[in-house]
């Protein structure tokens, strides 16, 4: 397999070319599909190996809640892997909805921190071989690290929630280097989510884990911080800090439980249904994702 293109090459596309190209060399391969998580995992940007050519990729957005294997891989982070009567019986109507040559199915998440930055899906006409299977996780991995570069260049994070298509609201404000400033962004979160009429005991998860994501900011980056969140069909909420290249953030074992990699995002993986982080030369942002249904809706 070749190399992945240097992020600055061409950004995304480039990236997306070699990827699908190269994927698509694999033996059996008729297929393959792309997806990088936009919007705090929201949505995902897709494309596919008969949407590009030599110059052009076609992308469009797809809801990442549809129940299908190239979804189900980047909101969990495990792979989907067999034929198509193996496959779990939720993706009959997409396996259904395939071509009789289509014989297998292999999606693969894009890692990140946290939760993946996207994945591929490869549609085949034989299952794929264990070294084959290596193959697509590792070129998956690389080029979800090319990805994370491209998106700090061009400032298209994925960490940084957008504006959502159907009818969401998102608001910002800006924090203090200050003790006091977790008490200012759960009050400013508190408000927002009053004034959208979820339920009390939705709004207490979301400030609980907005607090560990503003307490990191201020002990362990300095320096004022951004808090976005945004509110359609889930929560995400995103603090950036301008601290430089801290280390990436990620819960392992620690004695200080508000370290920022320590128990305070455990708290937060543990809470949110979904969460990440990226760094850039500038500072650090962390986000979480919660799903608002019917039950955490009500006031």
């Amino acid at each position: 397999m070749r190399d992945v293109p240097d992020a600055s090459a061409g950004g995304i596309d480039e990236i997306a070319r070699g990827l699908l190209a190269d994927v698509a060399a694999l033996p059996g391969v008729r297929r393959v599909g792309l997806a990088l998580s936009e919007g705090g995992g929201r949505r995902l940007r897709f494309t596919a190996s008969d949407r590009t050519d030599g110059e052009h990729v076609d992308w469009c957005h797809i809801d990442a809640y549809d129940d299908v294997p190239l979804t189900s891989v980047v909101r969990t982070g495990e792979p989907v892997l067999g034929s198509r009567a193996s496959l779990d019986k939720r993706f009959d109507a997409f396996v259904s909805a395939q071509p009789d040559e289509v014989r297998a199915l292999a999606a693969v998440p894009l890692p990140g921190i946290g939760s993946p930055v996207g994945g591929v899906v490869v549609f085949l006409d034989r299952a794929l071989g264990e070294r084959e299977q290596r193959l697509l996780e590792a070129r998956a991995r690389r080029a979800a690290d090319a990805v994370r570069q491209a998106r700090v260049r061009t400032d298209l994070r994925d960490d940084d929630p957008e504006p959502s298509d159907d009818g969401g609201r998102t608001v910002r404000t800006v924090l203090d280097d200050d003790p006091r400033a977790a008490s200012a962004a759960r009050r400013f979160l508190r408000a927002f989510l009053a004034e959208a009429g979820v339920s009390e005991d939705f709004a207490a998860t979301a400030e609980l884990c907005l607090s560990e994501l503003v307490t990191n900011a201020i002990v362990h980056a300095g320096g004022g911080s951004e808090l976005r969140a945004t509110l359609d069909s889930a929560l995400t909420v995103s603090v950036r800090d301008h601290g430089g290249q801290a280390p990436d953030a990620a819960p392992i074992d620690d004695l200080d439980p508000l370290r920022v990699h320590g128990r305070g995002l455990h708290l937060v993986e543990a809470l949110s249904d979904r969460w990440g982080s990226e760094r850039d030369a500038v500072g650090t942002s962390v986000w979480f994702s919660l799903e608002l249904d019917d039950d955490r809706s009500a006031g």
